[in-house]
């Protein structure tokens, strides 16, 4: 796949009816000859460009990290707050409404306990390879810029991977490289790279999905 054909692609999707609010660009990868079951996709994918769309994080941290936490994530938690969540409902409506959680290291073993069932089960706790679990010196900063323009593309279950990489306002060569991205990142991940790739759609939220 390349830069002309997602073009095109993103030409045809220009002539579907308007609406009237602004559409996301959503990628869709359909696999082939790849067993999810037994070799499940997951991978977190790091864009060149914003995708359009709010991310929110929530940080569990102690003293240490808690003024970073207040000034750079949407939402900080401290220990001493971590009582008021033993309500299921109130760590239900903590996962469902944060992209991703930061963790201060130390807090792992009690954070685990307490929220570990409820993100677990929606793939949110606070992930090492994302470098999201942090040690009490960490710099929040540059992580939660980074967390801003991450996507997760995961196939457990189904045959496909799919994402948001983009909205209508944006720059068209934006689009693009947040596509070929997706698409670069996705493949090698596949045993067999390109060849496990059935087909590319592109659709907009309330569009038909073209292929690229």
């Amino acid at each position: 796949m390349n830069k002309e054909q997602v073009q095109k692609a993103l030409q045809e999707l220009q002539k579907q009816p308007k609406r009237k609010f602004v559409q996301s660009y959503d990628l869709v990868i359909n696999l082939k000859d790849h067993d999810v079951k037994q070799h499940p996709v997951d991978l977190f994918v790091t864009l060149h460009y914003p995708r359009g769309k709010k991310i929110k994080t929530a940080a569990f941290v102690d003293q240490q990290l808690v003024e970073q936490a207040a000034k750079f994530c949407d939402l900080s938690i401290r220990e001493t707050d971590f009582e008021k969540y033993k309500d299921k409902k109130e760590v239900k409506s903590l996962a469902q409404n944060y992209n991703y959680f930061i963790a201060q290291a130390t807090l792992m073993p009690k954070l685990a306990a307490i929220f570990g069932k409820a993100l677990g089960a929606r793939g949110k706790m606070p992930n090492p390879k994302l470098g999201c679990v942090v040690p009490p010196n960490a710099n929040l900063e540059p992580l939660v810029k980074k967390l801003a323009t991450t996507v997760r593309l995961s196939a457990k279950k189904g045959t496909n991977v799919q994402c948001h990489v983009g909205k209508e306002d944006q720059p068209e060569d934006q689009i693009i490289d947040n596509i070929l991205t997706v698409y670069q990142a996705t493949i090698k991940q596949l045993p067999n790279e390109a060849q496990n790739i059935k087909n590319v759609m592109l659709k907009l939220s309330m569009g038909k999905p073209v292929k690229v």
